[in-house]
């Protein structure tokens, strides 16, 4: 077997292009058991995701998780299962279109942007591939987790890595590591919420849930958890609320090892047990609605609070395709495209600050 993969044809009168590669987590071809296992064979052997020594969980995983888990996954996806299909493929792929569009709006048509997944299809190695038929010859790399997590980024990380590893002539890679913190996003995530509570009204208590981690993490340098908070916190500031108005919770614990605390849906269900009447929730660590968010969160959660005394449970929805979070996101890829061809055109403020930087210099 070669030790690289074949390259295209070379094409030397083509112009050198710019890509942007959005890569979110992952999904299953289909709402069923058989589509699950193999996803989440692919998902769970990560040693980025389990870092438990691999003969152990082996053994766990092939003779218990993926015997008794593919059904029970099959069963909650589908009942969030879209025409289109699955709602994190469908969010994501929207996305890459219109972050598209708004590029080519403000000056840099010539920028491609596909979408992959780390765990699924289409792969990542598969769209660098189809980059490099297009003669895209450097690729800005955009893990949509807006908070870094060993687990999470760098899983995509070691991905492209070892699509490197086994290309000839690779292409130029760079990341964008997070943007918890990035004013657009944060403004979104407000926006999101302003616009819930004009037609909604507004709640007792608002929590934030994000997806959760081994608490292990944190202990071995893990900057997840501070990052959470740091968006929670810019996000309460911007929404002008103070410590008692909202929570930071974490969500889906897997496995009997400490997470990140407080647990979301313990912490709701003493909610509605202590007489908290109304709660909204949001998943600001997610920028596409997915199975956390819309069967986790909104079903399961929601029947917790409710069944514990809680009177109204209210799920406020990721960016998605909110304009407001598009043109943040056009305005962060364009940051990070600096210094590439054609990148100071993709934002009109990037010109302005390509020309500071190089006055400064």
């Amino acid at each position: 077997m070669p030790r690289y993969a074949p390259e295209p044809a070379p094409n030397h009168g083509a112009p050198r292009r710019t890509g942007i590669l959005l890569v979110n987590l992952g999904t299953p071809e289909a709402p069923t058991a058989a589509a699950l296992r193999p996803y989440l064979k692919q998902f769970l052997w990560d040693p980025r995701v389990v870092e438990i020594p691999r003969p152990v969980w082996w053994l766990i995983l092939h003779l218990f998780v993926l015997t008794l888990r593919p059904a029970k996954s099959a069963a909650k996806y589908a009942k969030i299962w879209m025409t289109e299909g699955s709602p994190l493929k469908v969010h994501t792929e929207r996305q890459a279109k219109l972050l598209k569009g708004s590029l080519g709006e403000a000056g840099s048509a010539d920028v491609a942007v596909a979408w992959a997944m780390r765990y699924g299809q289409p792969s990542i190695a598969n769209s660098l591939d189809q980059f490099k038929r297009d003669g895209v010859e450097r690729v800005l790399v955009v893990p949509l987790y807006p908070q870094y997590a060993a687990s999470s980024t760098a899983s995509v990380m070691d991905d492209v890595a070892d699509w490197i590893k086994r290309s000839r002539n690779p292409l130029e890679i760079r990341f964008i590591k997070h943007f918890h913190d990035h004013p657009g996003y944060i403004a979104a995530l407000a926006a999101s919420v302003r616009d819930y509570w004009a037609a909604n009204g507004r709640p007792d208590k608002l929590v934030m849930s994000f997806h959760g981690v081994p608490r292990r993490s944190l202990d071995l340098g893990d900057s997840y958890h501070c990052e959470c908070h740091k968006t929670g916190r810019l996000l309460a500031e911007a929404l002008g609320l103070d410590g008692k108005d909202y929570m930071v919770t974490f969500q889906s614990r897997f496995g009997k090892a400490e997470w990140l605390q407080p647990y979301t849906q313990p912490t709701l269900e003493k909610l509605g047990a202590d007489g908290t009447a109304r709660v909204d929730v949001m998943c600001p660590g997610f920028v596409a609605d997915c199975l956390e968010t819309l069967e986790e969160i909104a079903m399961e959660c929601k029947e917790s609070f409710l069944l514990a005394g809680g009177k109204q449970f209210h799920y406020i929805p990721c960016v998605n395709e909110r304009p407001d979070w598009i043109a943040a996101f056009r305005e962060l890829v364009s940051t990070h495209l600096c210094g590439w061809p054609l990148a100071a055109s993709a934002d009109p403020q990037a010109k302005q600050r390509a020309a500071a930087l190089g006055a400064k210099s």
